[in-house]
């Protein structure tokens, strides 16, 4: 819960470029870092469910990150935007976190138009 709120206030706080390279991780991936980073992953979205205010995917992607960097296991944080022609809602932008090519949080349907990838 901490690391969700600290990336929320991180977020409305601090300009990108300060907390950029803060996510991600390079390295070998392995079945095993798939497995425990997902069950980092449940407990990321077990506290955005008991906060009092909304994590969206962004805080949720890097809350995870965070966490994943300090287990050391390589990850890749994905930020995305919807193509033009289907823009128009809420959820025009997106952010999530891939272990291996497998996300393992923020699976929303698509389609997405990568911006950006950090793997640290």
């Amino acid at each position: 819960m901490a690391a969700l709120i600290v990336a929320r206030v991180t977020v409305a706080l601090v300009p990108f470029n300060r907390w950029q390279r803060t996510l991600g991780r390079r390295g070998p991936p392995s079945d095993a870092n798939v497995v425990a980073a997902r069950r980092v992953a449940n407990h990321v979205e077990w506290a955005a469910r008991r906060l009092p205010f909304e994590s969206k995917c962004l805080p949720r992607a890097m809350a995870l990150s965070w966490l994943l960097r300090r287990k050391k296991m390589a990850h890749t944080v994905i930020f995305a935007v919807r193509p033009a022609e289907r823009r128009g809602s809420q959820d025009d932008l997106h952010a999530w976190v891939e272990l291996d090519g497998k996300t393992i949080l923020g699976d929303l349907p698509g389609p997405w138009v990568e911006t950006l990838r950090l793997e640290g």
